[in-house]
């Protein structure tokens, strides 16, 4: 009954509406025909005539669209909370693997793709994304309910059209789906100040793989502990999240700053911000990017561009800078004074001009092909190291490097306050991008290796033991799970768990100590793993364990209509 009344509670809080509407092809058919059943209309199925267009308008790395790439049976786009239930239950029904898409991000294309020989469908949340703000929850503070298909700038702009001094916590892309996002951990321009997005969730509604709706307190601690940074598309498909916002200034302060100059001037730069940025006031965040190509406009030398965000006025933020970051170059920075959402708008990547309702576009329109790693970094690299890496970047005017800063509210975490462990100790994180045009795609080989290879160099400046990545910056060249019938007819009747154990090797360098309580709640919410893609946690399991369940294994309880009969 309590899941009962939970469903009720979520439909009066949101305005539900409908929307009409081997290779997993008899999957397909069984899938629909499933859902047809249930309701649920907006369904597209390989071999249908949208089909192509339903599972291309997210897909956000264009290295993944092409013809080679595994599809899925078919792409559903639930409207509601009784959909995506549905969506779930009549995907297992099929004995499908279901992919969840909040916005399509993945930096490896696991929330659209596959990379194994399993039929899987696409659970697309693109129609789930109402957003729902109370000022003052409970005399809590202001929290809002973000539906996992709500972009981050759709979420950014409902928040500020409440209040211009309130904001969330979380990532500067707009088109990112906050789904994904915050299973992540979600990091951002104000994690300086006030934590990561998964910080700021206080409660969650999450659809089991049975189907059952579950609030914080029906899923228990350690699946609200793992959904909050233990990666997206594992635990099940979270329909909602109830997020804490934060008070900011009516006046923030915004910059972005692009110094070119010899590789040693730019290691130097570099070098100076690594030692003033952590330890900057928790107020401000300033990042660094590092490339030949940078800005787009001149691809000659190498450059390191600042992007600067203060939480007060302009004429603070330049007090700060010229006591602690002159280096900078004030003379022509040019700070700007605006609202807080005039600063997402800024920092968002959105072309010249574009307006604050821009944010509402979840359509990324400039999509390119590209290939990501990730570090961190404990204390500052020695100058000649640094020249040395800076050197050998300058090289390559397709890659880049971001440096986030840390410290701040970061280092009042503990590693294990969430499956994100990168906090206390840290003084910023390392991105590396190599991006490519689709002219340019016949290369990607190249590319990709010459990531790889800067990747390696790098190695010796990092920590190590394990080297440690964010999993919302996904690498599948750190690990990838098995779940092909093979393997397990082979290996799973002779090592227990060699799936938790082969996971492991990339499982730590994302998540650190909180590996083992991953595996724990997956085990719990997710015994049969029917959420899973390649570098998913893994449950624990005995020999014989099974991966995905026939219709024949699923109770008489779990139906294809939607029903509550389980609740």
């Amino acid at each position: 009954m309590a899941a009962l009344a939970l469903f009720s509670l979520v439909l009066r809080l949101f305005a539900v509406q409908a929307v009409g509407g081997g290779d997993g092809s008899g999957s397909g058919s069984s899938l629909t025909a499933c859902l047809a059943a249930a309701g649920v209309r907006n369904v597209t199925a390989r071999g249908s005539p949208a089909y192509d267009a339903a599972l291309r308008v997210s897909i956000q790395n264009l290295r993944f669209a092409g013809a080679g790439a595994p599809k899925p049976a078919a792409v559903v786009v639930p409207a509601s909370l009784g959909e995506l239930r549905a969506a779930v239950r009549c995907a297992r029904a099929a004995g499908l693997v279901v992919r969840i898409r909040s916005g399509g991000h993945s930096y490896e294309g696991l929330s659209y793709t596959t990379e194994d020989r399993n039929a899987f469908a696409v659970v697309d949340l693109a129609a789930l994304g109402r957003v729902r703000v109370d000022a003052d929850a409970d005399g809590g503070g202001a929290t809002a309910w973000v539906e996992s298909g709500a972009t981050l700038g759709q979420v950014y702009y409902a928040v500020a059209a409440s209040s211009p001094t309130l904001a969330f916590s979380a990532g500067s892309c707009p088109t990112v789906g906050s789904g994904g996002h915050i299973a992540g951990g979600g990091f951002g321009l104000l994690s300086r100040k006030y934590g990561l997005a998964g910080d700021n969730v206080v409660d969650a509604v999450l659809v089991d793989a049975g189907g059952r709706v579950l609030d914080r307190a029906a899923m228990g601690e350690d699946v609200f502990w793992a959904i909050r940074g233990g990666g997206g598309g594992t635990w099940g498909a979270v329909y909602a999240w109830r997020v804490q916002l934060r008070p900011v200034p009516e006046r923030v302060t915004a910059f972005v700053a692009n110094r070119r100059g010899t590789v040693e001037s730019v290691a130097r730069l570099v070098s100076t911000w690594q030692h003033v940025a952590p330890w900057l006031p928790d107020e401000f965040y300033v990042s660094a990017f590092v490339g030949a190509g940078l800005p787009e406009s001149d691809r000659t030398g190498i450059s390191v561009t600042f992007k600067g965000l203060y939480l007060g006025p302009r004429h603070e933020a330049l007090q700060i800078l010229t006591a602690r970051f002159p280096e900078i170059g004030l003379s022509d920075l040019n700070p700007r004074e605006m609202s807080w959402i005039e600063s997402v708008v800024f920092f968002s990547g959105l072309p010249e001009g574009s307006s604050v309702s821009d944010l509402t576009d979840r359509v990324l329109h400039k999509k390119n092909y590209f290939k990501a790693k990730s570090d961190y970094v404990h204390r500052p690299m020695p100058l000649d190291q640094l020249i040395r890496a800076v050197e050998v970047l300058s090289k390559q005017p397709k890659a880049y490097v971001i440096l986030d800063p840390y410290g701040g509210a970061m280092d009042g975490f503990k590693s294990s306050d969430l499956p994100f462990p990168h906090r206390e100790g840290n003084i910023h994180g390392i991105q590396y991008l190599i991006e490519w045009t689709a002219d340019e795609d016949g290369r990607r080989d190249e590319y990709m290796d010459w990531l790889r290879h800067f990747y390696d160099l790098m190695g010796a400046y990092v920590p190590k033991n394990p080297r440690t990545a964010y999993i919302n910056y996904m690498d599948l060249d750190l690990g990838t799970n098995n779940w092909s019938s093979d393997r397990r007819s082979n290996i799973i009747s002779k090592i227990p768990n060699p799936e938790v154990e082969a996971a492991r090797a990339w499982g730590e360098r994302y998540f650190l100590g909180n590996y083992d309580r991953l595996v724990r709640a997956k085990t719990m919410i997710d015994p049969d793993n029917v959420f899973r893609n390649a570098q998913s946690i893994p449950p624990l399991g005995g020999p014989g364990m099974t991966r995905s369940l026939p219709p024949a294994a699923i109770s008489p309880k779990v139906t294809c209509n939607g029903s509550t009969n389980d609740s």
